[in-house]
């Protein structure tokens, strides 16, 4: 069974900087990889875009794409996008021995300890790391003492269910969603900033656009 691995976020809205990494990912771990919007995100501010908005913006980037999708599972839940919900919730529709991973930039995982019930994040599925070059920094002690024993190489996540960690190089693009909102709210072109077929489609913008 090749891996499934989430990748969540806001996508408010989703630009090249999030669909490259989720591209090389895939590639990577020869992987399935759901790019999953958060319904109420724990650790940042409520979204600009309404859910049905943002899920269309990423079905319309993603397609034809064979190895990327759209998991809409948390918009579809009430109360803060808690990813240990999520992970059980899959867990339930899958095979025990089925490889889950999740994805997170190097920031958001030295910041693993202020989530939700994160110890049982493990037990779950594996963490994948994405590294880049000036990112990350040392981490906090209960969570370089986990690291410990789950540090493993990529092939870890097609070989067993869970529980490693594992650290993988991406394309650096200095893109964030706040700033392709600024643009946007002032009439700016976001040329090569978002895909082609967002930036193509007047409407599905509209969210964004100075009124």
């Amino acid at each position: 069974m090749k891996p499934i691995v989430l990748f969540g976020g806001t996508f408010d809205p989703v630009h090249i900087g999030h669909l490259r990494v989720a591209l090389e990912a895939s590639e990577i771990l020869d992987a399935e990889v759901r790019l999953m919007p958060a319904n109420t995100p724990p650790h940042r501010p409520a979204p600009k875009a309404t859910a049905a908005q943002r899920t269309a913006m990423l079905e319309r980037a993603l397609k034809g794409r064979r190895r990327l999708s759209v998991d809409s599972r948390e918009l579809k839940r009430s109360g803060p996008s808690y990813t240990v919900d999520t992970l059980i919730e899959l867990r339930s529709e899958l095979p025990r021995d089925q490889p889950i991973a999740i994805l997170l930039g190097d920031d958001a995982f030295t910041g693993l300890p202020t989530w939700h019930r994160w110890r049982e994040l493990f037990e779950l599925a594996h963490i994948v790391v994405m590294t880049r070059p000036g990112h990350g920094g040392e981490l906090p002690q209960e969570l370089a003492e986990e690291m410990k024993s789950r540090q493993a190489d990529v092939s870890a996540v097609s070989r067993t269910p869970a529980g490693h960690v594992i650290h993988i190089a991406v394309t650096p693009l200095e893109i964030s969603a706040s700033h392709v909102r600024r643009i946007l709210a002032s009439g700016g072109d976001v040329k090569w900033l978002l895909p082609d077929a967002l930036v193509d489609d007047v409407k599905i913008l509209i969210p964004y656009r100075h009124r």
